[in-house]
């Protein structure tokens, strides 16, 4: 079987089954494991370089607002690729291309590929969707193993945490500027690690969030999740959220408990470094308990209240 993948949650499934070697393309941002970097991309960005976070949402607010796609879609490299199966998505249009946008560019070419749409918005989803895959690409088998070892792992952190004391306020900021909460499965991940994120709802996008509603929340911990962004670039973020006015009486900057998470590989991607993601968020969240996760360059401590306030 020929396969194309155009976001990367799906293809490190594929590769996660060990199923790689039936690649054939995937899309500009699939670059784990290293392997995916070398297949052809047959997606592109269109959202320009070296925009500012909030420059990068009204960008991505007016394209979407015009009914506009923010991905092109290499129609005559997909011709040549010929694939027999396209994974794709439903969940998220600002972070990859649609399901229907897919099948309006192949109802132009001559190869006809079977489409799967990926929509997981939970945990138990992103499973099913692991499940899904494995099937789609003859290899139940290879499923119900993966699966079943992160499940396993969920279960692990679920125990350690369930007796925990004190459940501390936790703001995932799925942006920045303009604030956003975590979407989908965020909230879901911090209850599990132990925290209490109220300004998030469960297994629904992320959404613009009010200053002063972070401000009444008071959060204990932040963790910068913002998505597409890789370590750097979120801890970068942190000077932002240092000049938002107010910011510098919140516990969490006020007692040095902001951190940053390279979004680009874990948090954002519904896929098997999920269960990853849960296990940075648990440390974080509950260090006496949870070991910090041997990801090197996964997150960091940042000392946001040494910044300049405005």
């Amino acid at each position: 079987m020929r396969v194309c993948t155009l976001f990367p949650a799906a293809t490190e499934i594929v590769f996660a089954l060990g199923l790689g070697d039936s690649l054939v393309g995937v899309s500009h941002e699939c670059n784990y494991p290293a392997a995916a970097s070398k297949l052809p991309s047959i997606t592109r960005s269109k959202v320009p370089a070296g925009l500012t976070s909030a420059e990068i949402d009204r960008v991505v607010t007016a394209t979407l607002q015009a009914g506009e796609a923010l991905y092109g879609l290499d129609a005559a490299l997909l011709e040549r690729l010929s694939p027999d199966l396209i994974i794709t998505q439903a969940l998220c249009e600002v972070c990859a291309l649609s399901s229907d946008e897919v099948r309006q560019c192949l109802s132009a070419l001559t190869c006809r590929p079977r489409l799967l749409s990926l929509e997981a918005n939970s945990l138990a989803g992103i499973l099913d969707d692991i499940s899904t895959v494995a099937v789609a690409l003859g290899g139940p088998d290879r499923g119900e193993r993966l699966v079943g070892s992160l499940q396993a792992r969920i279960e692990a952190i679920a125990r350690r945490t369930a007796d925990v004391a004190h459940r501390p306020r936790v703001f995932c900021m799925e942006w920045v500027d303009p604030p956003y909460c975590g979407g989908h499965w965020m909230k879901e991940l911090v209850e599990i690690a132990g925290g209490d994120d109220a300004l998030a709802v469960s297994h629904r996008p992320s959404y613009r969030v009010a200053w002063q509603d972070v401000l009444d929340f008071a959060p204990e911990i932040i963790v910068l999740t913002c998505c597409g962004f890789d370590l750097e670039r979120c801890s970068h973020e942190s000077r932002i959220l240092a000049g938002f006015p107010g910011a510098h009486a919140l516990p969490a900057i006020r007692n040095d408990q902001v951190f940053a998470a390279d979004s680009a590989a874990y948090f954002a991607r519904p896929g098997p470094r999920i269960i990853d993601s849960l296990e940075i968020l648990a440390h974080i969240v509950h260090p006496e308990k949870i070991p910090a996760p041997q990801l090197p360059g996964a997150f960091r401590k940042l000392r946001v209240s040494e910044h300049d306030f405005a």
